[in-house]
């Protein structure tokens, strides 16, 4: 398995994107080197499979790229979470805040059945907003939300503090 070391070793700091002052922690590299990618996925696997998930939810965008992976390794099937007006059924939404703003994502309405366990996979935990956004989709759906994975928490914004009572799980820190 990848050392936490090897994989920060990978992901890319990319300086004032996409606003001045942020520092971007990009995951391609990760995902254009086979072995590292599949380190990935295991590592992911290993954090969800105690969860006993009946089902991953992936926050788009690189939450599909991680979690569908993730959801075949486990044999359950996957859920995308998207930004409003991507999905073509009937949808279910939740507002959540940004930095200057708000922003919205949606969920099939059938995605999640009531009594499902749920576990979350997106590449990055930040503010936590989008997670949690995801979490009121789950849970008025009727699922139980059994913990989210990150590959990458940047700490010092505190996103846990959103997920608290929940377990989280995440293979990078910053």
């Amino acid at each position: 398995m990848l050392s936490e070391a090897l994989m920060k070793q990978l992901i890319r700091d990319v300086p004032d994107f996409p606003a001045p002052g942020v520092m971007f922690r990009d995951i391609t590299p990760v995902l254009q080197d086979a072995k590292a990618f599949r380190e990935v996925v295991d590592s992911m696997v290993e954090c969800v499979a105690p969860m006993k998930p009946d089902v991953i939810v992936g926050i788009e965008s690189r939450g599909f790229i991680l979690g569908a992976p993730v959801a075949l390794q486990l044999g359950v099937g996957f859920v995308p979470v998207r930004k409003a007006g991507k999905l073509p059924a009937d949808t279910i939404r939740a507002e959540y805040a940004l930095e200057y703003g708000t922003s919205v994502v949606e969920m099939h309405r059938d995605g999640i059945e009531a009594g499902m366990r749920v576990a979350i996979v997106d590449d990055l935990l930040a503010t936590g907003g989008t997670a949690k956004a995801a979490v009121q989709l789950i849970e008025e759906l009727g699922g139980e939300v059994a913990g989210a994975a990150f590959l990458i928490e940047l700490e010092f914004l505190h996103g846990r503090n959103q997920l608290e009572g929940y377990e989280v799980c995440t293979l990078v820190k910053y």
